[in-house]
């Protein structure tokens, strides 16, 4: 017999569902509508394409990832077997790819909501308002939505990041051991994301100690606990492997980069992480207007300023009264996960660009969530300031939405470019280069490859590698191509050489030069 009560219940379930159906519907228009337009399609993504190409065509299996901005450092592969289904499932189109990080990027709006609900449970059977609010703030956030539909390997961070640290807590808090293997996977995929993923080992090795402590007086599940870290380590080390393997074979390439980075900290990092104070507010202010703000200044300094008076709050009345509006616990966790983060860009020397917060996505929304939520309960006056700021951060993310924007078309120009070389080399072998600020050929080389076009690399030191005729793709001002005379490693081991014959494809110009005779 279904009560009253139970009807409430059901009824306020039904109403969490359809709210957080509406969130990832709106999440994934924003991230799959027309997404072969708005994708970023340049170099490093053609590179990606062309040697996840090559593990499929001619099972060539990758030992490596991509390399790093610094020095020889380079990445694990496991992003690489991670493209291969989708590569393959499109037909070699790096659409596939593409979409299937816009896929997971709606599965982690799930996860935090998911997430949200179990760290900051309801006090009532209404629904999870911090997971409700975090999810569809991340869901319309203009710089997640960028990173949500474009296959790049630091795109995969946000999700990995939070299933990390959501499998360390569950092992604390809730004693479930079994996730550890789930943490010793997720983990792997962070750092083979990108190394910065390096600053979630503090919060995840602290709760590993903490849960290690809890247990330590109990035989049986310490035993459990200590086989379970084991089987999770192995796990990491065989996910990681293949670079390890390379890394052997070529010389420790790998690791004296890595070891360089550490020690030779003139331009690098600081080993004094009370450096980073000074620099905390800045670095705050700046990751919430990437993020939460969506590219607002004001927004990301009133986030920021709520953030802390947030934290400020949440202390005092826990020392006062030893109780806080949510669990402790929940509070703790993403304090600690945030904290490392801010100091890690502190000490951190070099650019901070927006992709490196990839490990620190989901802390903002999961935090003003909680902030939210907090306000609204606290009467009419709660309902009516929660609402204000709530609006607010919707309207100032809509307005910066990038679906507003005119589309990139980088990866149809590329197909493009492709197709008037492929017609006009006239199925001769011939080189390729790219005059641009931030680009170079392989975007365009995998669809001539793809094509089974004769495209051949210019090593200066094998002269069979220099072709007749050379396709040079100009991306800047007409007046600062000079193809002839560029400083590009191609055009300049190309030799002398003059136009042949040029065409405007898609807003760049294609010239065909030859040899000056």
């Amino acid at each position: 017999m279904i009560t009253l009560r139970n009807k409430k219940w059901i009824k306020n379930i039904t109403t969490e569902f359809w709210i957080l159906i509406a969130i990832l519907v709106v999440g994934a228009v924003l991230r799959l509508y027309n997404i072969e337009g708005y994708m970023t399609f340049l170099g490093d993504e053609g590179r990606d394409v062309i040697i996840v190409r090559r593990l499929l065509t001619e099972v060539h299996p990758p030992l490596i990832g991509p390399g790093t901005s610094i020095g020889n450092m380079y990445l694990g592969p496991m992003y690489y077997y991670m493209m291969a289904p989708a590569l393959a499932l499109a037909g070699f189109s790096p659409i596939g790819p593409a979409v299937e990080i816009a896929i997971l990027g709606i599965i982690t709006i799930w996860l935090i909501w998911y997430v949200g609900k179990t760290w900051f449970p309801s006090t009532s059977s209404g629904p999870s308002v911090v997971g409700l609010i975090a999810a569809g703030l991340y869901a319309i956030s203009p710089t997640v939505i960028i990173y949500s539909r474009s296959s790049w390997n630091p795109n995969i961070m946000p999700f990995f990041a939070l299933l990390s640290v959501f499998s360390i807590w569950k092992v604390w808090k809730q004693k479930k051991i079994g996730w550890l293997l789930v943490l010793g996977f997720s983990f792997a995929a962070v750092l083979q994301s990108h190394y910065i993923g390096l600053l979630l080992l503090p919060t995840i090795g602290i709760y590993w100690l903490l849960t290690w402590w809890k247990l330590k007086n109990k035989k049986e599940e310490i035993k459990k606990f200590m086989r379970y870290s084991l089987f999770a380590i192995s796990l990491f080390t065989i996910l990681m492997s293949p670079l390890f393997f390379f890394d052997i074979r070529h010389n420790w390439t790998v690791s004296k980069a890595i070891y360089t980075f550490f020690t030779v900290r003139q331009t690098t990092v600081s080993v004094r992480p009370w450096t980073a104070i000074p620099k905390t507010p800045e670095i705050l202010e700046t990751i919430n207007t990437s993020l939460i703000g969506g590219k607002n200044e004001m927004a990301g300094q009133l986030t920021s300023i709520a953030m802390v008076g947030m934290v400020v709050f949440l202390v005092w009345i826990y020392f006062r009264k030893k109780k806080t509006p949510y669990p402790f616990s929940s509070l703790a966790i993403l304090f600690l996960w945030f904290g490392f983060g801010l100091v890690g860009f502190g000490i951190y020397k070099q650019n901070i660009y927006d992709h490196y917060f990839g490990f620190l996505f989901v802390v903002p929304y999961l935090l003003m969530g909680a902030l939210i939520a907090s306000v609204l309960k606290d009467g009419k006056l709660g309902k009516i300031l929660g609402g204000v700021i709530l609006i607010y951060l919707v309207g100032v993310n809509l307005v910066q939405n990038p679906l507003r924007f005119h589309p990139n078309n980088q990866l149809p120009r590329a197909i493009n470019v492709a197709k008037i070389i492929e017609v006009e080399s006239k199925g001769e072998r011939f080189n390729l280069a790219v005059i641009a600020e931030r680009n170079y050929e392989d975007g365009y080389k995998y669809f001539l490859l793809k094509d089974n076009q004769p495209v051949v690399s210019i090593d200066a030191q094998i002269e069979d590698s220099i072709t007749d005729q050379l396709f040079v793709v100009c991306e800047l001002e007409k007046t600062k191509c000079n193809p002839t005379h560029n400083a590009n490693a191609s055009v300049a081991n190309f030799g002398w050489s003059k136009i042949d014959s040029s065409w405007e494809v898609d807003g760049v110009i294609v010239y065909k030069l030859v040899h000056t005779k």
